[in-house]
Parts: structure tokens; sequence; C-alpha cells
């Protein structure tokens, strides 16, 4: 039934901030004179999305820094390699003669333009004099050599119609290959041994539970701060319930807690929820973010039907509490490890389930290695960011610009990868699949055969049932055939060669069994082979360089990254983790540590937790404890004038944030409210929008190429890239989801026939709802507001009002909140 403006207007309170105190946040006033609620239902919902809007807080608008670091990477990939190949020669300071006074290998350099004035006009390429030098159109042509291709051309269109991003550097020169101080580079912050931290003198002594409250009231002393009060028992359970299992707590979980007034009532909690099954779910997704997990991809590519099998992999590592170096090893290499068996094969769904790109064997085999060369950085991008937070990728046409990465790194990585091969395997042993192997093959040959018989003119139908019937046999007489097969990895090199003689022959793929190590590609064209690469680590984060023999490398890389690299690996996880709990990380740029990214705000504090980490056996669980226990974690979101004025951005943890729940978290307690969710782990991923589908929103299916509309405009990650954090974003398209779309529509008519089942009076009722939602009672002006609605009008009207009244309550802020 459609919203009335009287409905909206009843509680109209729950669409402004009702889960944040009014001192929180610097939100406009209210508008004056009042926005009149028009009566017509689609003019309320339009000036409820405007009232929405107007009363937005700025803390939860898009951050811009998403777009800002996607702009970045554009330019290094795209833009800078183009630049490097065609441009350096004549237009950077290591040429010889600087033409026409024009740099452009720094970003301070291409604003200033050259002796023709600005090169550049920010999202107008039609405006730019680089765009019309490269198109030709004027009497200035570059390059002088012979006119880029029209990709190219489109590539520095798209980066200045984008606006012309280009990450800042203190460097403005390119470093001579070879170059690069690898000593001088292990002195960066991040590249350094981690070791437990003495604690701070602090004068609040009283203050601290853990050894990282220590560290951060130090910090807040520092720069003039106090901590806040802890937060209410209530609003804790609700944070700790969401942050360890992306659920709401029940009622009777929040009074049993809120009467428990014993000291260890926090701990024995934080177990409780570090032991439920949930917690692995919540968690799972979390991590599949990271690894571009996708149910589905685009239907010219080859499809898998149990990519579920990684991501019910991730989801027990987590339960179990997997030690994260093993967590680690098995991704990259469980098929290599003595210790694990063909039932550990989906881990490897990291590798095996990352994005391909079409080939199409037809086209000449040069244009086939540019797309298997785009794969194979695609994987050294993921790998190096998700467990190093290092840009490695940008290595492939130049050493890098920033780091200490040289290019042949990043050959000596992509080498790895070039020798593995996406494939299928049973979960299974080779001898117990050996008859399964067997089966299919004869079951192929009977297929064939009925597929002959259906050309036949007429049809034997006769025939055709006895072959059927024979596929039946084979496959109920054949123990372990239903087995499934994980996404995995075998060790078999592509090579990329012609089909024929000449060009015009096409492409051939070919596999052999034995490992490659890759030629450095000139400006990264893999048409241009320079110098070949061992396969090895990378040199600033090695005492060694020692080359990888066993097979592809892929085992002995990941004993790099959680040997060598464990202080590393440590920060990134340590702070990936922290990152989730307060909605900033320590390094607020996760996947680069970079010298482009971020640096600590507490450095001290980053490495105690990443030393504990290591020695506590790379724990996960012991790590949530650390920080969930700590009194940082446990302190209220409400923001003291004072505080405000000195740290507005809470860069130094005087008070807790408040964050929007991601989408999955959103979704699964609105079937929590409505009693409608579906607790049942793993298995096959269902269509997200299915009539019947009560299940957690992780298994929902995520298609790679044709993401569910719900799922973009709610803000789910981009599963063809590697995602280090969730944007938060407030959109009117959420608005009117929330409005009109079918989710809130049936779940306030599943709930509310719920709550008229339990209670017939409507103080009852309301008290029950708030209680499902919200975790607390209503207050006395909340309980008067749901009375006078609910009471008003014809009595026989009564549980369509009601469920008006319920869907207003599921699209309010605080169940959107997390306070």
């Amino acid at each position: 039934m459609p919203f009335t403006a009287k409905a909206f207007a009843a509680v109209a309170s729950h669409l402004q901030c009702t889960s944040l105190p009014c001192s929180a946040l610097p939100c406009p006033p209210l508008p004056s004179p009042p926005i009149r609620v028009p009566a017509k239902p689609i003019m309320y919902r339009v000036c409820t999305l405007l009232v929405a809007m107007t009363w937005m807080p700025a803390w939860v608008v898009a951050d811009e820094a998403r777009s800002s670091t996607a702009d970045e990477a554009y330019f290094e990939s795209k833009i800078r390699p183009l630049l490097v190949e065609h441009c350096y020669q004549c237009h950077a300071a290591t040429a010889k003669t600087i033409h026409g006074g024009l740099r452009l290998d720094s970003a301070d350099a291409i604003q200033q333009g050259g002796d023709s004035g600005p090169v550049l006009v920010a999202h107008e390429p039609e405006q730019s004099l680089l765009i019309k030098t490269v198109r030709y159109d004027g009497d200035i042509q570059m390059p002088p050599d012979g006119k880029l291709g029209d990709i190219e051309i489109g590539h520095l269109i798209q980066w200045v119609r984008r606006g012309a991003v280009i990450p800042s550097s203190t460097v403005s020169t390119d470093l001579p290959v070879g170059r690069i101080d690898i000593d001088e580079g292990r002195k960066f912050w991040s590249f350094q041994q981690v070791h437990r931290q003495p604690l701070p003198t602090v004068t609040k002594s009283d203050w601290p539970q853990t050894r990282t409250d220590t560290f951060i009231l130090a910090a807040m002393e520092r720069n003039g701060l106090t901590p806040s009060p802890p937060t209410d028992r209530s609003t804790l359970i609700r944070r700790l319930s969401f942050d360890l299992t992306g659920l709401p707590p029940s009622p009777e979980q929040v009074r049993r807690f809120v009467a428990d007034d014993s000291p260890d009532a926090v701990g024995r909690l934080v177990d409780q929820l570090l032991d439920s099954p949930q917690y692995g779910e919540k968690w799972g997704r979390w991590w599949l973010d990271m690894a571009r997990y996708t149910d589905r991809t685009a239907s010219w590519l080859y499809q898998s039907s149990n990519a579920h099998l990684y991501r019910d992999w991730v989801v027990d590592a987590f339960n179990r509490d997997m030690p994260y170096d093993d967590f680690v090893r098995r991704q990259l290499a469980t098929d290599l490890m003595a210790e694990t068996g063909p039932e550990d094969l989906p881990a490897l769904g990291f590798l095996s389930l990352s994005p391909t790109y079409w080939k199409e064997l037809k086209l000449p085999c040069e244009i086939i290695k540019v797309i298997v060369a785009d794969e194979w950085e695609e994987r050294v991008d993921a790998v190096s960011r998700t467990f190093m937070g290092l840009t490695v990728a940008c290595a492939r046409c130049h050493d890098h610009k920033f780091d200490p990465i040289s290019s042949e790194d990043y050959y000596a990585l992509a080498g790895i990868f070039a020798s593995c091969r996406q494939v299928e395997r049973p979960t299974i042993s080779d001898e117990q699949y050996a008859p399964v192997r067997a089966a299919k093959q004869a079951i192929e040959k009977l297929e064939s055969e009925i597929a002959k018989l259906k050309e036949q003119k007429p049809v034997s139908q006769e025939n055709i049932d006895k072959l059927n019937d024979e596929i039946a046999l084979v496959k109920s007489s054949t123990p372990y055939f239903d087995t499934p097969m994980a996404n995995a990895l075998a060790e078999e090199s592509m090579f990329v060669v012609r089909a024929g003689k000449t060009p015009e022959e096409g492409t051939k793929l070919e596999y052999r069994q034995t490992p490659r190590d890759l030629p450095a590609f000139i400006r990264g064209n893999p048409n241009r082979p320079g110098p070949i690469v061992p396969r090895r680590f990378l040199k600033v984060l090695s005492d060694s360089e020692s080359q990888y023999q066993n097979g592809s490398g892929r085992l002995e890389l990941a004993d790099s990254i959680t040997s060598d690299a464990a202080s590393l690996t440590a920060r990134v996880l340590v702070n990936r983790i922290w990152l989730a709990h307060f909605g900033k990380g320590i390094v607020d740029t996760p996947s680069n540590f970079g010298t482009q990214g971020d640096r600590p705000t507490h450095p001290e504090l980053l490495d105690d937790l990443a030393a504990n980490f290591i020695a506590n056996g790379w724990s996960i669980k012991k790590l949530h404890r650390e920080i969930l226990l700590s009194a940082t974690w446990q302190q209220s979101s409400s923001t003291a004038p004072h505080q405000q004025t000195i740290d507005p951005n809470n860069r130094w943890l005087s008070r807790m944030n408040p964050r929007q729940l991601t989408f999955e978290e959103w979704r699964d307690a609105i079937l929590v409210g409505s009693d409608d969710l579906v607790c049942s782990l793993g298995g096959p991923s269902e269509d997200l929008d299915a009539d019947d589908n009560h299940r957690r929103t992780l298994y929902a299916t995520v298609h790679r190429r044709d993401m569910s509309p719900t799922m973009m405009i709610h803000d789910f990650p981009d599963p063809t890239q590697h995602s280090p954090k969730r944007y938060s974003t407030i959109t009117a398209l959420q608005g009117l989801y929330a409005l009109n779309g079918p989710l809130l529509l049936k779940q306030s008519q599943v709930l509310g026939d719920r709550i008229r089942a339990a209670v017939r009076d409507a103080p009852s009722q309301i008290e029950n709802t708030y209680w499902m939602l919200f975790s607390r009672p209503p207050s006395q002006s909340e309980l008067q507001i749901g009375l006078d609605f609910l009471s008003s009008g014809d009595p026989a009207e009564q549980p369509a009002r009601l469920q008006q009244y319920l869907h207003v309550l599921l699209a309010s802020n605080e169940l959107m909140f997390v306070d």
C-alpha cells in the first residue's frame, strides 16, 4: 500500500538523524518556513527526498577520495606509460633539450605548461592544447614521428574529461633504469621490522583498558583532547553484534547484557559473538571485497557453477580462526602444500576466480599477447595490494615512479602467474576421481550419440530414451560422481603463438608443463620483449635475490609474503581490521603503504598491534578482542564542542565514529526484524531480488559483468577489481528504493503480520517494533507519535496503517546506522 502524506508526517523524525545526537554533527538548521508535505503521494516522495538531502550529514556524503584514487590509478596505468614512451625524450627533465619549454614528467610541470601556454583544461578535452596536438588538428602535431593510435588518444581524452588528475610528487624526474636505491628505499617506514613498542606516558592513567588505549590516550593528550565517556550498554551490544556478525542482537540478548553488571560481561559477549557461525559470514564478505569475488561473469567467458566453494572456504577459515599467514599461503598455493589435501583446493579461488578477458583467436597473436599480459597485470595488482599494500602493477611499463619497485620486480612476479593456469579440479583425491573421470568421458560419448539421433528424421525417441537410461545408470553407479569441482590452478604456462606463418592466420594458445620466466616488456608491450627476468620476490623486501625454483613459484611467493615481508603483511592486515572497526584506518590508504599512501596517525600503535599479531600466531580473533575490549572502541559517539573544534575529523579518536551499515548488513537487519531471515550456511548463490530469497545477502549472486541494480545503487564493490574499503553514499536512488522498492514493502507487511500475531494493543505493538528493529524501547514522544497515527482513522484500515508505519521505521536512519 503506498505511503500517504499523513503517514510520513506522523513519523517524519525517523527520516532525520534519529540515531545520531545532534551535537555530533554539523547539520544545518531546519528550513524556515517549515517544508509543507504535499498531499499527493508522488509529491510527498519527492519532498521526502528533498528533506533528506537538505538535512544530509556532511560526513556521510560520498567520499571524494574514491574518485581521486581511481583517477590517479587511471593516470598511472594509462597516461604515464604513454607519456614515457612518446613524450619524455623531448619533454622531461632527463631530455638533452626540453622542447617548447614543456615538461610532462611531474604534476607541477604539466600544470605550468610550456611556451605555448597551458596544455590542459580540466574536464574540457576540446579546449585542451594537448588533445588538439595529438589529434594533429593544428600547426603543432605531436609526437612528430607519427600520430598516436585511436586508443591512446582516447585514453588522453578520457583522462582530461575526468579532470586531468595527476598524482602529486616531490619527485620530478625519472629515475634512470637500474638506479633505484634499494638500500635507501628500505628505510621507508612501512618496510621496517615491527617491534613491540614501549608504552607512552599518560596523565589519565585510570582510563586505558588495553595497551591500545595507552597509545591512543597519549595522542589525545598531545592534542589537547580527552576521551569521551563509555557508550550505554544497549548501544554497545548493538555495535558489537554488527561489527562481529553483521546482524543486530535479539531483544533478549540486549536485555540480558544490559542487566549483566559483571566485570567480564563485555569479554564474554565478544567471545560468544566470535564463536558464532555468523562471524565467519560477516568477515568472509569483508575479505571477498578484496578478492574480487564473483559467482558469475560475462556470458562469452567460461562459467563456473561452483564459485561459491571459495566463498564458503573463506567463511569457514574465519570461523576456525585460521592463522592469517596460513590463510595467505593456502589462497596462493594450497595445491603445492604437503599438509593440505584436495578438499582445500577451493582456497585457490582468490587467483582462479580472477577476471579474464575474451581472446578472439582469429585476431593476430600480437593483440592476444596484450590481452594476456593485462591478465597477468591484474593478478600482480590484486596480490600485491591485498597482501602487502603495494602498487607493484605500476611498474609494468617502467620503474615505479614513487616506490622502490623496479620494472624487473614486476616481471619477476608476473612470471609466477604466467606459469599457472585457471582450471577446475576435484575436491577428492586423484584415485577417487579416476572412475568419475572415466564415467564423464563415457557420458560425453553417449550425449554425442543422442545429438546425432536428434538430427535424424524421423527422430527415434526409443533409442534416445535408452541412451538417457544408460547415462542415468552410469551416474548412479559411479561413486563420488557428483563431487563438486573447485576453481583451482594447474602448473602450466601459457604461450601465445601464431596459428600459422602469418598474422592473418590467427592465434593459438599453447600450455606447457614447465614454468616460464618473462622478459621485461619494453614500455609494458609484450610484443617488445627485453631481457629475461627470473621469478623471485621484491628486492626491497628480501635480503637475498634467490630465484624461485619450485614450479611456478606460488608457494615460494606465499612464503616470502609471510616471512620476508611479514612485518609489512601484518601491518596491512592489522590496519584493515582497525579500519573495519573504526571506519578509518590508522593508515587511511589501506592498499597503498608506499610513499604515495597516507602516513599512519598512530605509528607506534600500528607497530605494537602488528608485532602482537605475529606473536599471537597471526590470530585475527585475538586481534578483534584487543580492539573491541579497548576503552577507545567503547567510547560514546557524541561530540563535545571542544572536540569538534580541535579535531573535527576525529583523527585522534577522542570519540567513536558512527558508521553506516553496508547494504548486506542493512538488508539482513530488515530480514531479522521481520523474523524472515534464513540462517543456513553455505551453498550456491541465489538471485538477490527473487521473492523467495530470505538468506543472508552474502549468498546473493554476484555477477561480474551484469551486477544487480539493487547492489549497484547501494555501494556494492566492483567485483572486477580489488576493493580496499567500502565507500558509503546517500543518493536519491537509495531513497526511492527505500520508499518504493519491493524489499521494504514486503518486509513491512511481514513484520506487521508478526507484530499483530504477537500483541493486539497499539502500545505493545510499538514497543515490540522498537525492540525488534532498534534494540531499545521507544521514547515517550516516539510512543505518542505512533499511537496518534495508528489510532486515527477507520479501524478497518488499522492493518494498512501499521504497515505504513513499519515501512517508515524500516527506512529510518536508526536502522541504517550503528552509533
